[in-house]
């Protein structure tokens, strides 16, 4: 089936009689027969469903949908795309480990990293995205366990080369994490460019009307962790919480990542997705191919406009010809990139608040990639908690205005932006 087709139709395939739409299982338990079926669950022995805080059957039909559309062997929905980003890295790194991520990430995801998970005793090394093969391998220890990144960084809309980071990845012998979210697999899948693993905050596109938070996790299943066996002992050696279980000898390289996910981390830290948002983040897949073309125009559309007006002081849209990241989106994206544009107005911040405060359809929301167009300014939102040597590594500039084209007509939100510029003096 092609993407549109499965954004309809993997992951469920109603039998005579059932409903056709993915049913809502909302219930914390499920009933058994015997203490021995239930015992079967527990040790790993028997697939099944015993309790919601690990697996839900309306979560694992839209995770399977999802590991479809990347391309993925197996994928696990979470509560937030902040939680995806930490269960990606702390299901393979622990204290004393180190990890290398590029600098171009989102303001979450870096805070997360730099702040919380360092106090966990895991260390990232930040790199430019631009950053050269010298320099990448340079960052790598003897203890690093995995290399993180954003397809388009959120707000910088730097596009990764995949190919890069994943060369350096695997010379090193661990995988390459990427975050998917603005590109979605419509418009790229990683996987097909060296990628191991996908993450997702399905909050945004995927859902796509602002309706739920949420996140997802999709492994390839090709990274072969036995190969460095040492490295990723908690996969490759047993589990003594689970009678000894091997994850890479039971499940296989296919299924050993998201099973030691689902039943060590969602076990102990219960960052579950609820039913009703996994059946809601349903109902947005459905759409997306759809949503993701009229974003991508409207994106494009603003981002021309943008960069012919006398009040803005610089534009960046990778889809825009003669954009720096132009290069690099023709490669990986050359169908689209994204409905988010960044730019600079004459004036500095003040201005920004100015044409901000001047829009009417568009809304100052701390949101992006959903059905209405919405806009902010990073530095004092999202990434306000960087200091200005950060936030340049970042790629936000003071004066950055993120917006994020919806799904009305271009004109409209064309003439949105025209009539709260003419409210900033020149």
């Amino acid at each position: 089936m092609n993407l549109e087709t499965q954004c309809l139709h993997a992951g469920y395939q109603p039998k005579n009689g059932e409903p056709r739409n993915i049913p809502i299982v909302q219930s914390t338990t499920f009933r058994y027969e015997t203490s021995q079926d239930m015992a079967a669950l527990f040790d790993l022995e028997a697939a099944g469903y015993f309790y919601t805080r690990l697996q839900n059957p309306t979560s694992d039909r839209v995770a399977a949908k999802i590991a479809a559309l990347e391309g993925g062997s197996a994928a696990l929905l979470l509560s937030s795309g902040q939680a995806a980003s930490f269960y990606a890295v702390f299901n393979i790194a622990s204290c004393g480990d180190h990890v290398v991520a590029s600098s171009a990430i989102y303001g979450g995801t870096y805070n997360l990293f730099a702040i919380t998970m360092k106090r966990m005793g895991i260390a990232f090394t930040f790199v430019s995205p631009d950053c050269s093969k010298e320099e990448l391998d340079a960052a790598f220890q003897p203890n690093t366990k995995a290399v993180f990144g954003e397809t388009i960084a959120n707000p910088a809309l730097t596009v990764l080369d995949i190919e890069k980071f994943a060369t350096a990845a695997h010379a090193h012998g661990v995988p390459l994490i990427v975050d998917n979210t603005f590109a979605t697999p419509v418009n790229c899948r990683p996987f097909e460019w060296g990628a191991d693993i996908i993450t997702h905050s399905t909050t945004k596109y995927l859902d796509g009307h602002a309706a739920a938070v949420g996140g997802a996790i999709v492994d390839s299943g090709r990274f072969d962790w036995t190969a460095h066996g040492d490295r990723f002992a908690g996969l490759t050696t047993p589990d003594d919480s689970y009678h000894g279980v091997v994850y890479t000898e039971r499940f296989g390289l296919e299924g050993a990542y998201i099973t030691k996910a689902v039943v060590q981390l969602m076990r102990d830290l219960g960052a579950t997705p609820a039913p009703m948002n996994a059946f809601l983040l349903n109902i947005g897949l459905e759409t997306l191919p759809l949503r993701m073309k009229k974003h991508c125009d409207n994106g494009l559309r603003l981002a021309e406009y943008l960069q012919g007006h006398d009040k803005i002081a610089w534009v960046r849209y990778p889809g825009l010809l003669g954009d720096s990241q132009h290069e690099l989106a023709t490669k990986y994206l050359p169908d689209g990139t994204c409905g988010v544009v960044i730019f600079g107005v004459k004036g500095g911040r003040a201005a920004a608040e100015t044409f901000m405060a001047g829009l009417k359809i568009a809304s100052i929301a701390t949101h992006v990639a959903d059905a209405k167009t919405c806009v902010l300014h990073p530095a004092s939102a999202t990434h306000r908690q960087m200091n200005d040597e950060e936030l340049a590594a970042a790629g936000v500039s003071p004066d950055m205005i993120r917006l994020s084209a919806g799904i009305e007509g271009a004109d409209d939100l064309i003439a949105d932006v025209e009539q709260a510029l003419a409210a900033v003096p020149a």
